[in-house]
């Protein structure tokens, strides 16, 4: 009923719908204890997936149906068929399913063994003019954490186009590592068989395993398509192209830990490799007829050169400032690549929908402050931060101001300023301005999404000269927690290191410190809406939507209007 391509292997290579394997399907008994998934989603086509659970003992490949159709009780079936899949892609399914209707939403699910999957809901790409693209944006899911209830709210969430998620999918960490202090009371610990760190394949396979049980991610997965690239964690913290933080002596070849983690991401990940010859190029593009072009971009693993340390810079004499910003301010540093930035160019110039869009990972706008501060954030335990952040922004509302008693030395405590992350766009400072100065001359409407830091944030985008060129929207963490936990600051001092921030950070417009949750990104012709949810709480079973914390900016396009505002 229809023609369609299997995707099975790793580099999602495609054959026709039947059966892969010579071999005879193993005996009955199976489960779907994964969900289903659809991702990739093209006006023509979209991706659809699950795993298959085979029973204990139970070897060999499994034969795997499944069905596409208008109607949730499929009564009016479009497209269906059969493959087969087995321990060598750690059975898990990917169908192509080919010959569909732009702008249309259809059902599909599987079965095996005379079991039948749960069923899934998904829809292709619109085509020509159209009135509304709405994306759910979240990122940063750490399984022991806390519980996953923002995707539970994302996927109550009507008319979705897309969710839209930004990597850190899952932690490499071991049991008892990065914010695991309450796995055990939760219930959310790490399986024995996999509660060390992730280095082989067999590891990484088994960690996305643990993750997919949880009925919430299957929740958001089976109401709406994803369109997913990965960050650091997928591999291992603060990733490079040739290592990490987080890969050591003793852990093996990085390279080889590297394509065990994408092996695994691309099995379990509802995702259409951009390039079947190369399983780390994931940057690709999704139109959403004249509206919205999407751009997933990978500003962790293809070009990335290794990340600034401040550490680096400072010796007996102080801090080498000169030294500092030769490297950061560097033409030769790069976090695409020179092959992503040129595709990137090539598909803005040939798009001509209304919105530019970059998902991506890590923030793009800069984050300057105060260079005093940054011992302090550094080592966060040892300073008076919040003294420190009350003291400068006296001195900033004063220059603000033009206060005339504001000394030389006063202004210079202000205006001298560095970087707080250079793991993201700040120190690759050179590239930042390509891509920027890229979408100015274009005369493009630039909306930027981010993730990583487990905050949410939005941020004016202008260029080095001072420019406007677009904005940026910051999505919360799943569970991983934030800025509250790092600085070490009471509960009750968020709102005002929140509002610090904003008056110390020129370009930052609104931020959430503290807060577990998501994004809601919906484009029209008239404006880029984002609006930030967050949860009270993800510590407990019991849990509502902080409604008192919700937040939300615009921006409208048109070279004069491509800044932050708060809708009336």
């Amino acid at each position: 009923m229809g023609t369609v391509a299997i995707s099975t292997g790793l580099q999602g290579c495609l054959s026709s719908s039947g059966s892969s394997s010579n071999d005879q399907p193993a005996a009955p008994g199976v489960a779907f204890t994964h969900g289903v998934a659809s991702g990739d989603p093209l006006q023509d086509r979209i991706l659809i997936w699950t795993r298959v659970s085979p029973e204990e003992g139970q070897q060999g490949p499994v034969e795997v149906s499944w069905e596409v159709a208008e109607d949730a009780e499929f009564t009016r079936l479009l497209h269906n068929g059969s493959t087969q899949t087995e321990a060598s892609r750690d059975y898990t399914v990917k169908v192509d399913v080919l010959n569909l209707m732009p702008g249309q939403t259809y059902h599909y699910r599987f079965s095996a063994a005379g079991t039948r999957s749960p069923a899934g809901q998904m829809k292709t790409l619109p085509a020509g003019s159209i009135g509304q693209v709405r994306f759910a944006v979240l990122s940063c899911s750490n399984y022991p954490a806390g519980y996953f209830h923002v995707y539970a709210e994302a996927a109550r969430q009507a008319d979705l186009d897309a969710v839209v998620h930004l990597g850190d999918y899952i932690y490499e960490y071991a049991a008892g590592g990065y914010a695991s202090e309450d796995a055990v009371a939760l219930g959310r610990t790490l399986g024995a068989d996999n509660n060390g760190e992730l280095l082989t394949l067999a590891d990484y396979r088994k960690r996305y395993a643990l993750y997919r049980g949880d009925t919430d991610l299957q929740a958001l997965h089976a109401a709406a398509p994803f369109i997913a690239v990965w960050d650091d964690h997928e591999v291992a913290n603060d990733t490079w192209t040739d290592g990490a933080e987080n890969h050591n002596d003793g852990e093996g070849d990085f390279s080889q830990r590297k394509l065990a983690a994408l092996t695994a991401y691309f099995e379990w990940m509802p995702i259409r490799p951009a390039n079947s010859d190369d399983v780390e190029t994931i940057y690709r593009s999704f139109d959403f007829g004249d509206l919205v072009s999407l751009h997933m971009l990978d500003t962790r693993i293809i070009g990335r050169n290794e990340q600034l340390s401040y550490g680096n810079y400072i010796g007996a004499a102080g801090f080498d400032t000169a030294a500092f910003t030769a490297d950061v301010t560097n033409r030769n540093r790069t976090l695409l690549g020179q092959d992503q930035l040129n595709w990137l160019e090539a598909r803005m110039a040939s798009s001509n929908a209304t919105w530019q869009v970059l998902g991506q990972q890590v923030l793009m706008g800069r984050m300057l402050l105060p260079a005093e501060l940054l011992g302090g954030l550094l080592d966060p335990a040892n300073s008076n931060l919040v003294a420190s952040f009350s003291e400068l922004v006296n001195l900033k509302l004063r220059l603000q101001a033009n206060d005339p008693t504001l000394t030389d030395a006063e202004r210079a405590r202000i205006t001298t300023v560095v970087p707080y992350n250079l793991d993201a766009w700040d120190g690759y400072a050179y590239e930042r301005e390509l891509v920027l100065e890229m979408a100015r001359s274009m005369d493009k409407n630039l909306v930027v999404l981010a993730g990583d830091t487990h905050n949410a944030w939005a941020n004016n985008l202008t260029t080095a000269a001072g420019q406007s060129v677009g904005v940026e929207f910051a999505t919360a963490s799943v569970s991983s927690p934030g800025l509250e936990e790092y600085l070490g600051v009471p509960a009750a001092q968020i709102p005002q290191i929140e509002q610090v921030l904003t008056i110390l950070v020129d370009q930052l417009d609104y931020l959430n410190a503290a807060q577990r949750g998501y994004m809601l990104v919906t484009f029209t012709p008239e404006r880029a809406h984002a609006q930030w949810q967050f949860v009270d709480t993800i510590k407990s079973t019991s849990y509502q939507i902080d409604s008192a914390r919700s937040q939300e900016r615009v921006c409208l396009p048109g070279a004069a209007n491509r800044n932050l505002q708060t809708p009336s």
